[in-house]
């Protein structure tokens, strides 16, 4: 028990006046207390989960703040911090408090910061001028092209920045370049089911008005001239890119652009799918195993060559000059890839530990990780929400905590195993750990966001990470070296060969049975609570750290209450999905993405074809030329294709979906989503709740009434609806009717 005396602990932990502590908090709670200050040290450790609490709050409203709210919270409760500083409970609560508003309040600011117009319905064949910011080559040829300062001339308001594509037989374009070209325009796609990936928030952040279809050659206007350091750094990576491609045409070069640029809308589909079937993906993005790779090898390169020379190793700090040579290429090496989330989370903690060898200090590498975390969500808060940013840093969490326990032991191996074998073995084994605890920690994620398991991760990256640390990274270096000269193909050709061997082991391990399973989707609260339970267990140090586990496993159970929807339709009406017998969802039609989609979110997708005309396989889908029927159980869900069919459709089943507009009012229906709503509200799901009544959520429910939310506007004054309201239309759709 901690016990106080005269102000002070007894406790060997150090001096705290009684008053200061709260001593009777902590005699209420004396183990509680005794373990917290015992890990005083481990409190700053928590900055950054407090204010990503804050940030995840702001992107979790339904509503957009008013910008005022969050400044004005956080100074209230650092008033409160103030005035109750002698209460170390208030003091506590207070400053969390304050931390997690002064996120809220970052967020808020930065999506106000970028906001841009944004292209409210599709534009048809318009003239599109702009300035070429940034150049990516696509796998099946061509370029994906994102143009600044654009001046076109649409109904409503004018996006200032659009990407497009280019076809491969279309002359290519130079970054830096003005260019006019005739295009179609359309706005961001919202998500093609509630919960999937929302394109429009991301398009906001990068001030991404519109996307679109060059169709036809672009005229050049002016030629690219001296700019901005971006645009001069993408003027620099689009030749690296070419220059690769020049000597490595095919996948291979895909693969290298990504290595050595970042950008991997270069890499074949099927050569993608591999990587991430097998856990491989973290290659194809920069980050922390690339730049550890790289500041190694800089560093023990300048630092061996400089030991060679007698003169300079005994007078001069070799180590020091090796990592501020290291320090600056991995600064170069972000910078040539754009600055990406992963690769400057990788450059900041890299970047601290060379400056503490510059020092002669040592690195508290989780420090580092809770920096580095600080440091990526006050300038670009709304990377808290995406995969990259999550599986990043449970990763390196995962991966210091892990060495923090087992690090002893491994040193204690180290020196019992000083042998040949016995060192090989400890390294095999020292790769397998760090992929065990870096793949555990990030498949939780990858399931939320992908709903995906990699069940021979480990396999695969014990065979292609020696390839990429071997034959991958240092010739991918020592290309950029040689590229100044025109010799990059002496390092090229070499790396092509090995990134030749990695795309064989990604299909090899893909191919084997089971190697990638669809899992159940994970809700996002299953996925908070999980992330809780998991900063409990790596932030602190002693026994109780392992109260996180069953709070971790409490996230993964959440799966087990969810259920995937009955029916799917998209925003448009033209892709209906169904649940079939056997529990697959049937799909209508639909391009790659919105079947990997549905497959995922809703699935898995079933292998039969849906019926154009008779029954589906199971016998629950029936569909002729105007209308289909679905049945499960006595329930019956009608698929409205064409207007001739609605008042067939009114008259008997209990659910009407249809893709055309319904103008009268459906006696016999209990729910009914036409046109009108899913041009409103976008993709629909439903339920059939076994209680007899339909659950239905929507996109714009899901998205809340944020900036970048669907919020349709009507090319013409809307049809008059019926006066009759719809009979027992659901709760959370009859509110948004006037929307």
């Amino acid at each position: 028990m901690l016990r106080l005396h005269k102000g002070r602990s007894d406790h060997g932990i150090g001096s705290f006046p009684s008053e200061r502590i709260g001593w009777r908090t902590v005699l209420a709670y004396p183990a509680l207390g005794e373990r917290l200050l015992g890990e005083r040290e481990r409190w700053p450790l928590w900055l950054p989960v407090f204010v990503g609490a804050g940030i995840a709050l702001y992107f979790g409203l339904p509503f957009e703040p008013p910008p005022w709210a969050g400044p004005l919270v956080f100074a209230c409760l650092v008033g409160c911090a103030a005035a109750g500083r002698r209460r170390p409970a208030v003091l506590a609560v207070a400053v969390a408090l304050a931390l997690a508003a002064a996120g809220l309040s970052v967020a808020s600011w930065r999506t106000h910061r970028v906001a841009a117009p944004v292209l409210e319905r599709l534009s048809g064949a318009v003239a599109v001028e702009g300035t070429v910011s940034q150049v990516e080559l696509m796998a099946e040829g061509g370029q994906r092209v994102t143009l600044d300062r654009v001046a076109v001339t649409v109904e409503g308001a004018a996006p200032t920045r659009v990407r497009l594509r280019f076809r491969p037989r279309m002359p290519p374009v130079a970054v830096g370049a003005r260019i006019r070209v005739r295009a179609v325009l359309i706005p961001p796609a919202p998500p093609s089911i509630p919960g999937g990936f929302d394109f429009p928030r991301r398009a906001w952040f990068m001030g991404l008005g519109a996307t679109g279809m060059a169709l036809e050659p672009a005229e050049v206007l002016a030629e690219g001239g001296p700019g901005s350091w971006r645009l001069v750094l993408n003027q620099v990576r689009q030749a690296v890119a070419e220059r690769i491609r020049a000597v490595l045409p095919g996948p291979e070069g895909g693969v290298a652009t990504a290595i050595m640029t970042g950008e991997t809308v270069g890499v074949p589909a099927d050569v993608l799918a591999n990587y991430r079937d097998t856990g491989l993906a973290h290659i194809l993005v920069i980050a922390g195993l690339h730049m550890g790779m790289v500041a190694g090898l800089v560093f023990f390169v300048v630092r061996g060559g400089l030991a060679l020379v007698p003169a300079v190793a005994l007078r001069r700090p070799i180590k020091k000059w090796a990592a501020s040579v290291a320090l600056l290429v991995i600064g170069s090496y972000d910078l040539l890839a754009g600055l990406p989330l992963p690769a400057t989370r990788a450059f900041i903690m890299a970047a601290v530990v060379l400056l503490a060898v510059l020092i002669d200090r040592g690195a508290l590498t989780m420090r580092l990780w809770a920096l580095a975390a600080t440091v990526i969500m006050l300038a670009e808060p709304e990377q808290i929400a995406g995969p990259s940013f999550q599986m990043s840093f449970a990763a390196v969490g995962a991966l210091v905590a892990t060495y923090e326990v087992a690090g002893p032991k491994l040193r204690e191996l180290r020196r019992a195993w000083r042998g040949r074998l016995g060192r090989a073995g400890l390294h095999l084994g020292r790769m397998a750990l760090t992929t065990m605890a870096a793949g555990t920690a990030t498949t939780v994620y990858g399931l939320y966001h992908f709903n995906r398991i990699a069940i021979f991760q480990v396999a695969a990256n014990l065979l292609a990470v020696p390839v990429v640390g071997v034959a991958v990274m240092p010739f991918a270096v020592a290309a950029l070296v040689l590229m100044p000269f025109g010799l990059e193909a002496l390092a090229l050709v070499p790396l092509g060969w090995g990134i030749a061997v990695i795309n064989w082991i990604a299909a090899w391990v893909a191919g084997w049975p089971s190697a990638q399973v669809v899992a159940p989707v994970l809700p996002t609260w299953g996925l908070i609570v999980f992330s809780l339970g998991g900063l409990w267990l790596v932030l602190w140090r002693g026994g109780w750290r392992y109260w996180g586990l069953p709070v971790m496993a409490a996230g993964l159970l959440s799966m087990a209450f969810g259920r995937p929807p009955d029916l799917v339709v998209d925003g448009r009406g033209q892709a209906f999905g169904v649940r079939t017998a056997d529990g697959a969802l049937l799909i209508s039609r639909g391009g790659r993405v919105l079947r990997d989609t549905w497959g995922r979110r809703a699935g898995p997708a079933a292998p039969g074809r849906w019926p154009k005309m008779g029954r589906s396989d199971d016998g629950s889908l029936s569909c002729d030329f105007e209308i289909c029927l679905y049945r499960t159980g006595e329930r019956v869900v009608a698929l409205v294709k064409d207007e001739d069919a609605i008042d067939a459709a009114c008259a008997g089943p209990e659910v009407v979906i249809s893709a055309v507009p319904i103008r009268q009012t459906c006696q016999g229906a209990r729910t009914v989503v036409d046109r009108f709503d899913l041009w409103r509200r976008g993709a629909h799901a439903l339920w059939l709740e076994p209680n007899g009544r339909v659950r239905v959520e929507t996109v714009a429910a899901w998205q809340g009434d944020r900036p970048w939310s669907l919020h349709p506007k009507p090319r013409h004054p809307r049809p008059p609806r019926p006066e009759e309201p719809r009979p027992q239309k659901p709760e959370d759709e009859a509110a948004d009717d006037d929307d």
